[in-house]
Order: structure tokens, then sequence, then C-alpha cells
């Protein structure tokens, strides 16, 4: 294997006990860019001096470890665009909170990964490093395909419908949205306050924690043991909207998991969550409308068609729709937590199947919209290709909260994924 394709938890230890240079690590992640960016375009600004004079002051638990970092975030020492041609040459004055912690860390930036605008469903020009002529995914596209070719350990990403859980299926990495409100969103550019959330893709389940843990200072990485999980499956009301080969995808993995001795149950999600995808759609127009009230109100005709149009239905959206809305998800993420507190994780779908073909759009969220609104913990793992030989994966939830316990859950069942072919 490369030196640009190993995870940051096997450098950091490699680096410590002498058998190697953390700036070789650097150096390797920074040819690979170079090599691969004129065909997968994953960055929309790059640096790699500022790298390097980074890595030489680095310190912390991450010191000298390249991070993406997606351009809805704000960074003091780069542009930052939101995706959009309105803010062009945009130089904010501090990093956002996250980047701010991982800099802590000691996490160097080489530049800023592609965004969708405003972290929407207008996608910039990165493709899918697995087949370049398929869509990673968004609107975190930069940041999931630049883990994915190597360019970096991992990046920070956002999700609002299912800008971290579906990049990582269609890319074939580890996606993880934390519970809502477990990292800071200060300094990340607003389409839905109550949905915006931080998170990381990485290329296992141990790195996606190991920069988890120091943008939200919380206790994440898996135990070696993690031990036998409980899993439930649950198909949801959106399982029809699935191609065959992604259904599979997820009986099989069950099946991995029943014979490696978890305990697999079958479950149904509570009436209480009946609501959810069209609330989430609502909740998103309200507020993004609101969030993007400038950029409406100054350059309209300059935005997106779809941005125009969600933002245009959730301004003529009543006020009580959207109360109606945001009273409900409460009962249904209570509702939700007491079906999910029976398990160490509910296995469901990232994706209706493999990244779409064409750069033109980033592929549909269904999958992710509800577990979003509930605010509750999402992670992805690769688990097999499909018939395009692309990337397929299942999704892990977990109760509001219960962050780590995901996290040890999917660890375990990354091992058993990783461990024989789930395809058969």
């Amino acid at each position: 294997m490369e030196l640009a394709d190993r995870t940051a938890g096997w450098v950091l230890v490699e680096a410590a006990a002498g058998r190697i240079v953390l700036r070789d690590y650097l150096e390797a992640c920074l040819e690979r860019s170079a090599a691969r960016e004129p065909e997968i375009k994953a960055w929309v600004c790059f640096d790699a001096a500022a790298a390097r004079g980074a890595a030489e002051a680095a310190s912390g638990r991450l010191a000298g470890v390249p991070l993406g970092v997606k351009d809805v975030f704000d960074t003091a020492d780069f542009p930052t665009a939101y995706g959009s041609l309105l803010y062009a040459g945009h130089r904010p004055a501090v990093d956002a909170a996250a980047v701010a912690l991982a800099r802590a860390a000691g996490c160097v930036l080489p530049g800023k990964t592609v965004t969708t605008e405003f972290a929407y469903f207008h996608p910039g020009p990165t493709a899918n490093p697995r087949n370049p002529a398929h869509t990673p995914g968004g609107s975190s596209s930069g940041s999931a395909a630049a883990v994915a070719a190597g360019m970096v350990p991992f990046a920070l990403g956002t999700q609002t419908a299912g800008s971290l859980i579906r990049p990582a299926a269609f890319c074939g990495i580890v996606g993880y949205k934390p519970s809502f409100g477990a990292v800071p969103t200060y300094g990340v550019k607003q389409l839905g306050w109550s949905l915006d959330t931080v998170g990381v893709f990485a290329r296992d389940v141990e790195d996606v924690a190991l920069l988890a843990e120091v943008i939200s200072d919380l206790a994440l990485r898996p135990p070696a043991d993690p031990g036998t999980p409980r899993l439930a499956v649950c198909r949801t009301a959106q399982w029809d909207a699935a191609d065959d080969a992604a259904k599979a995808t997820l009986e099989r993995a069950a099946a991995a998991a029943r014979r490696a001795a978890a305990e697999v149950r079958d479950v149904a999600m509570p009436p209480a969550c009946a609501h959810l995808l069209a609330d989430q759609h609502t909740v998103m127009a309200w507020e993004g409308a609101r969030a993007l009230a400038h950029e409406r109100r100054t350059a309209r005709d300059r935005l997106s068609l779809p941005l125009r149009d969600l933002t245009d239905a959730g301004a003529a959206m009543s006020p009580e729709a959207y109360l109606q809305a945001r009273m409900r998800t409460p009962k249904a993420r209570a509702a939700f937590d007491a079906l999910a507190g029976e398990f160490d994780a509910v296995l469901t779908l990232p994706a209706p199947g493999e990244a779409p073909k064409g750069l033109a759009a980033t592929g549909d969220p269904l999958f992710n919209r509800i577990w979003t609104l509930l605010g509750v913990p999402c992670l992805t793992l690769p688990a097999g290709t499909g018939p395009s030989g692309l990337p397929l994966g299942v999704q892990l939830v977990g109760s509001f909260g219960a962050d780590a316990r995901l996290l040890a859950a999917g660890a375990w069942l990354e091992r058993v994924l990783t461990g024989g072919d789930v395809r058969e």
C-alpha cells in the first residue's frame, strides 16, 4: 500500500515508533493531490507550500496530518466562497470553530475542498475518484473525493439533508454525522440552523473518531475489542426507492453480522416518525429562505435554479407549517430513541444505489433526510460494489447522543465487512 493511502491512525503510530517520518506522509498526500487533481478536481484552492510551513510549526495530537476542509467553513488564511461566485475572493477574518479546533490539535490545511453552491444541490466540478464519469455526491463533494483519492486521510464536511453520508457511500469511504450540536457550527455558512451538522470523512472508523474527538471533545474512539453489538435492521418507508443492488448489500451485511454472532432483528419506524421526510423538506426550505435572505434580496438572479426554487418555496411557506414540523420532530425523536435505545445501532441504507453517472447532479438524499431532521448520529461504511463496479455502503444510525456506542458498533461491523466478501 502506498503511503498516501494509509490512515492517519496508522501513520501516527508508525511515526511515534520512529518507523516513518510524518513529513514524508504529508509529501505523499501532496504528491497524490498533484497527480489526481486534474481529473478529480477536489480542491477549490490549494497551497502545498502553506501546508509544509504549517507542518513545521504544528504541535498536538494530530501534528502535521493534512486535513481537507469543505469550502463552507470560514478560514482565515484561505478564501471562502461557499461554492458561489457571489463570494469569489471572500476572505473571512477568523477560522470556523471546527477548523480552529482541528488546527489546535495539529492538523494542517493544504487548501479548501469543493462544495456545491451554499451546500445545496448545484454541483461543482468534482468527479468520483472511483470512476470520474460519475458524481462523488454532495454537497461535501470535494471532501469525500479528496479522502477517497488519498489526497488527505480525513476531511470536514457538513450535512443538512444527506451531504456527509451519501458522498461517503458513493466514494467508498467512511462518513460520520454526529448527533446534532455535538460539533460547533460557528463559522459555517448556514443553510438550515436546526439541521446543519459538521461531520467527518475518513477511510476507516478509527480515523473518523480520531478527528471527531478533537472537534467535539467527546470520547469516541472505539475500544480495541468493541464487543458484539445488537443491531436492528430498518428498511424505512423509502425502501422501494432503492435499487436491487443496494437492497442486496444491506441484506448481505445483516447476514454477515448474524454469522459473526451479532444479535440482529428487523424493526419498523415508529408511527410518530411518519411525517419526517416531508417535515425535513419543510424545515430546510423555511430556514434556507431566511439563512440566505441577503443573497435572495441582492442577487436572486445569480442563484442556481434549484436554490431559487427551494428558497422561494420556503419564503412562501406559512409560519404555522414550519412550526408544526418543528413541534413534531421532538416527539418523533423520542419515539425513535426509545426504539434505537434497545440496540447499539440501526442498520439501514445510505443511498438508493451506486453514484449516478454524470456530474450535473449529486444524487438523491432520500435515505438521509429523516435522520438529519431527527439529529441522531449516523455512520456509513463501505460494503462492496454494485453492477457498475462503484461502491455501495450501509448506514448505521444511533439514538441521540449515543455517538460512542454507534462508532463502536461501526468498528465491529467494519471488521466483519472487510474480513470477508459480503458480495458473495
